[in-house]
């Protein structure tokens, strides 16, 4: 690991302060972690989206601790050069401070991680002002918060009235004044965004949030087309793999069925 190079917490504070804009993407697993370093990801998030793209879940509640963990490991092993971030899983931080910082504690001492991502406003800083007291970095998150998708009753845009709109940023400068080293916003209006990044010292990330964050994130199997075939509106596909990959299985079951693969080359002498 290049220490000249390393992303850290306070890398990402220059980075706002320079104008350089933060690139962060979600990894589950060695072999993409090592792809992502390669392409010079800043940020990797172990997130809880694990529980649809990796799980099978319909939503990121079922997501365990031992699942996060799990992830974490491996994305560590192959991390060079990104500050790794892990999601609290939902009900892994709310119930007391105390079992929220031994939960944190896991996934950065054992699970390798740098940092963790809690989703809520006002009503979790006491878990947060927590975990940051025993030395470990926090990462907010605001606006649609899929931990209470029940709550919210459904993947919608947030702060769109201006009674949510205030509540969204006076909860960002919350977060800043309770430590947090950056926060990301998922699904509020680009004005909104505009306004919390201007109005913070810390950058933010934007899913969904506009381009006026510090920086952006986006679900890797999105991105790359192999979750879903229709992707919400904010997520770019960059490469449609789901149709190619499918093209290849679809070829080698044919080569296995007709007898062709093996071929001479394929087999030792």
């Amino acid at each position: 690991m290049d220490m000249e190079t390393k992303i850290t917490t306070i890398r990402l504070l220059e980075m706002k302060k320079n104008g350089e804009k933060i690139a962060m993407l979600t990894g589950y697993d060695y072999g993409m972690a090592r792809l992502l370093n390669e392409a010079g990801i800043d940020v990797i998030l172990v997130g809880d989206s694990m529980g649809m793209v990796k799980l099978g879940y319909d939503s990121t509640l079922p997501v365990t601790l031992e699942d996060i963990l799990y992830h974490c490991k491996s994305v560590r092993r192959a991390n060079t050069n990104a500050l790794l971030v892990a999601d609290m899983p939902f009900m892994s931080y709310e119930i007391k401070p105390e079992e929220a910082v031994a939960n944190a504690g896991s996934l950065v001492k054992w699970g390798g991680v740098q940092a963790v991502k809690i989703e809520g406003g006002v009503e979790i800083l006491p878990a947060i002002k927590a975990i940051i007291a025993a030395k470990m970095p926090v990462m907010g998150h605001l606006g649609l918060t899929p931990q209470a998708i029940n709550q919210m009753g459904g993947y919608k845009v947030q702060g769109r009235s201006s009674e949510a709109a205030e509540k969204l940023l006076a909860a960002a400068k919350a977060l800043e004044q309770a430590g947090v080293f950056s926060i990301v916003l998922e699904c509020i209006p680009e004005g909104l965004a505009r306004e919390i990044t201007a109005a913070l010292s810390i950058p933010t990330i934007g899913i969904g949030a506009g381009r006026y964050c510090d920086g952006q994130v986006l679900v890797l199997d999105d991105m790359l087309g192999l979750y879903s075939e229709r992707n919400p509106r904010f997520v770019k596909l960059y490469l449609d793999l789901r149709p190619r990959i499918l093209e290849a299985l679809r070829q080698y079951r044919k080569e296995v069925k007709e007898g062709s693969f093996p071929a001479d080359e394929h087999s030792y002498k």
